[in-house]
């Protein structure tokens, strides 16, 4: 008796805790339970705690509400080209509609496989290799597009589609290599070419500019010495001027006679016949106004009467001896006089004798006193 007892007791205890468990059920956070009743969708289960009819109710599937990450293998695709390109995809989903997502589609994620195979083969299909290789961007919006279309009746929200990889076949990548090779050589001869052609440029612009600095500076430089000179020549033109008008002061304040005047013009006319390119001499008809100037100055000062020769007409002027002998620089000036006298009656004979100064008495010849002591007194002017 008290045996039956305890055995119907543990059934009941059995019996109790198996109804607790088909009664209690605990969904994980950001999952969703999938409750049927009889075979047919009743509720569907929060994450927590959750209390169904035992035996009635039956949690059927649990969906993972997160964002899935599935990665298909590589497919083959055909280009515009007729190319074989393998293509590895990337999708990033996530269930949206728990309910829809288990009676809708049997199984979503090989329903997205499928038809992201499906939408790359169309899309690729009407791009050549080129295209395909550079436009991954275009690809990923026309996949993406597609799929969140389709699979938003299935509860599935189609965040991302990411190609991989694309591979073209073996000899495709040698004739791509070569290519680009010989891309990269072409860009690399063009580069060269566009800097040598820059370089030129810029040392032909370097030399225009130092050209014109040096030209520039030339021009500064003349019209600098040039201002110079200018500058140069007006001093001196104007301490010439200066010196001039001293000297005519000086002159002016001299008082200079005739004597002093005619003396300073014979003693310039030995220079006016010096260097051996003179051939001829042209004797100015104003030398016998200084030498009439310079005989009256002499007789003036020596006391001894002038004459000319009559039928000759010619002006015999006396020898000017030294007055005092023993002055060197006296007797130095006497000798030029009488230099240049000599020279002016010569020249005069040459031109065709000297004519008489106009309102001038000359006397005859007559002797000439000297302080040397000459008893002769012959004259010196027929010499």
């Amino acid at each position: 008796m008290g045996g039956a007892v305890l055995i119907v007791f543990a059934v009941l205890l059995v019996f109790v805790v198996l109804v607790l468990a088909k009664t209690i059920r605990i969904v994980p956070q950001a999952r969703a339970g999938i409750v049927e009743r009889f075979g047919k969708y009743k509720t569907t289960l929060a994450p927590g705690l959750n209390v169904v009819t035992p035996f009635v109710d039956r949690v059927r599937y649990v969906i993972d509400m997160r964002e899935q990450v599935v990665s298909f293998p590589p497919q083959p695709v055909i280009t515009e080209d007729n190319l074989v390109v393998s293509i590895d995809t990337v999708i990033y989903f996530q269930v949206t509609d728990p309910v829809s997502a288990t009676y809708e589609i049997a199984n979503y994620i090989s329903a997205v496989e499928q038809l992201t195979m499906t939408t790359l083969r169309n899309i690729v299909g009407g791009m050549t290799l080129e295209q395909t290789l550079t436009s991954r961007e275009d690809i990923n919006r026309g996949l993406s597009g597609v799929l969140d279309e389709a699979t938003g009746r299935w509860g599935i929200r189609v965040g991302r589609v990411e190609i991989k990889g694309i591979d073209p076949p073996p000899s495709i990548k040698d004739s791509m290599e070569k290519q680009m090779r010989a891309d990269r050589d072409k860009r690399a001869v063009i580069l060269t070419a566009e800097g040598q052609r820059q370089s030129s440029i810029l040392t032909a612009e370097g030399n225009k500019q130092a050209a014109i600095l040096s030209a520039e500076g030339d021009r500064e430089a003349l019209i600098l010495r040039a201002q110079a000179n200018r500058e140069a020549a007006i001093l001196k033109a104007q301490g010439e001027g200066q010196a001039i008008q001293t000297v005519f002061q000086a002159i002016h304040d001299g008082q200079p006679d005739q004597a002093l005047l005619a003396y300073q013009y014979l003693q310039m006319l030995p220079k006016i016949a010096e260097g051996s390119a003179n051939k001829v001499w042209v004797v100015p008809s104003e030398i016998t106004k200084a030498l009439e100037g310079l005989g009256s100055a002499v007789h003036e000062a020596t006391g001894i009467p002038r004459h000319v020769d009559g039928p000759r007409k010619r002006v015999e002027i006396p020898t000017i001896e030294p007055a005092i002998s023993s002055d060197s620089s006296l007797s130095s000036a006497h000798e030029e006089v009488q230099k240049a006298i000599r020279a002016a009656e010569e020249s005069s004979r040459a031109a065709g004798g000297v004519q008489e100064p106009r309102g001038a008495d000359v006397p005859s010849e007559a002797p000439v006193a000297s302080d040397s002591g000459d008893p002769t007194g012959e004259a010196a002017a027929g010499r």
